[in-house]
């Protein structure tokens, strides 16, 4: 099975009131999986990996590791860091980083790919984000 997934993260203040969500579409473009989840205080980068580390565990726990994936983000740092293009050196983002790595490695094929803040399905996640924090209050 391919999967495409986008991924963002947001946090107010940064760190601050954080939220990650993700959106995961089968091959023909079906949307299969969305969610947005509050983190607490949290930095953007930090809410960046959450949302990849929860969809990478969801497709894992509904498709298994069978999949071949695309995850698309808007964070350079993440894809850079994924990739293994960019070190990790925030000590905050190293066990995330590591979590992130070993969940993507069960999966048969995975590709971090960059996209602009303006692509349609980053910009569908990231309302998603911001309409929990303001329904929280956040």
């Amino acid at each position: 099975m391919e999967l495409v997934i986008y991924t963002d993260g947001a946090s107010r203040k940064n760190p601050g009131e954080s939220a990650s969500g993700y959106e995961i579409f089968n091959k023909d473009g079906t949307i299969i999986a969305k969610k947005s989840m509050y983190n607490g205080i949290k930095t953007n980068n930090e809410a960046e990996y959450i949302a990849v580390i929860e969809a990478l565990r969801v497709a894992k726990e509904k498709f298994g590791a069978d999949c071949e994936i695309t995850l698309y983000s808007d964070s350079q740092l993440i894809v850079n860091q994924m990739n293994g293009k960019f070190k990790v050196r925030e000590p905050g983002l190293k066990k995330l980083h590591a979590l992130a790595r070993e969940i993507a490695s069960r999966f048969k094929r995975i590709a971090f790919v960059s996209v602009p803040r303006e692509n349609e399905h980053i910009t569908d996640v990231d309302a998603g984000l911001n309409e929990l924090l303001d329904s929280m209050g956040k």
